[in-house]
């Protein structure tokens, strides 16, 4: 029997020119199916996306109250912000809110995993109901937290009575309002929960009978084995979240400058997105608007980056070399 030797392997420097171009229509006809399908999301992406970062930042740099044409005005609106005793109010609320309530948040949803990683086939049950808030609408919430935060009859206060404690007036005593939202805002981990969950029933379970043989106990199983194994869900939920309270807006706007509320104590719900909103739609500053939206852009940006600098030390990739 006679062997048949392999046919050479086409390389890009073949020398037959039909072939050579026969592969580079197949090429163009690739790319142009690829950008076909992603033209939907391209279309998008610059119409609603790039476009208006573009004209948000040159709205930034002028003076423009929607009626008449934008009136170039430079660096002023940037000025004005650091000479605007409003923006360091709603500044200072903002991070308040977000620096208090993202280490409450976490343990709460940590808390919540880690019993329904021990809760069986009932965690099904669980979470289903810790996540049904999630879809709440945020509307719906600001009104709820009126409701149940009422210092006069809300059910926190009445439950409070129970045990003998005078609730405060969550609602009107401005030192109340920002601890009262952030306790509300633990209406919605249910998101957090689940992520958690789904990291806590991926830790091998060896590694738990290692470190029982090793001698470790709940705790140090826990801090040697839990937290490095789920901390990039961690990681994650911090990011989202940090992101999300510096943006805080909707409970707090319907709870505190809804139609018709001028008694609560709107100052010290005044966050720097509701301050943003009342500049562009309420005033017509839409120039003063833009500029505050690149401040919290940068902002966001350098609390992001930040994390991700602290996060290259305690968080931990499976398959990634110890740093």
């Amino acid at each position: 029997m006679t062997a048949v030797a392999p046919a050479p392997a086409r390389s890009a420097s073949d020398p037959d020119p039909q072939r050579r171009r026969a592969r580079r229509r197949a090429s163009r006809r690739n790319v142009l199916s690829a950008l076909l399908f992603l033209s939907p999301w391209i279309i998008g992406f610059l119409v609603f996306t790039l476009w208006p970062l573009i004209y948000s930042a040159y709205l930034s740099l002028t003076d423009y109250d929607v009626i008449n044409d934008p009136n170039f005005v430079g660096f002023d609106n940037y000025v004005q912000l650091f000479q605007d005793p409003k923006i360091a109010l709603a500044l200072g609320n903002t991070l308040f809110f977000t620096f208090i309530q993202i280490p409450l948040y976490v343990l709460v949803s940590l808390a919540l995993a880690l019993l329904l990683n021990r809760a069986g086939r009932s965690s099904g049950f669980f979470r289903t109901m810790f996540f049904l808030p999630k879809m709440t609408p945020p509307v719906a919430v600001g009104i709820l937290f009126l409701l149940l935060f009422n210092g006069q009859n809300g059910l926190i206060n009445t439950v409070l009575g129970w045990f003998g404690i005078n609730g405060p007036a969550w609602t009107t005593d401005p030192a109340w309002v920002k601890p009262g939202l952030i306790i509300m805002s633990l209406w919605t981990v249910g998101a957090s929960v689940i992520i958690l969950l789904a990291a806590l029933q991926n830790v091998p379970e060896e590694l738990y009978e290692s470190a029982r043989i090793d001698g470790a106990g709940f705790w140090r199983q826990s801090f040697s084995v839990t937290l490095p194994m789920i901390s990039p869900a961690l990681f994650f939920i911090i990011v989202v979240n940090t992101i999300a309270g510096l943006q805080t807006f909707d409970e707090a706007y319907t709870a505190f400058f809804g139609a018709g509320n001028t008694t609560y104590s709107n100052d010290a719900a005044l966050f720097y997105v509701i301050y943003l909103f009342q500049q562009a739609f309420q005033f017509l500053h839409m120039g003063y608007a833009s500029a505050m939206a690149w401040i919290l852009f940068f902002l966001i940006m350098i609390v992001t980056a930040v994390q991700l600098i602290v996060s290259r030390r305690v968080v931990y990739y499976e398959g990634e070399a110890p740093k």
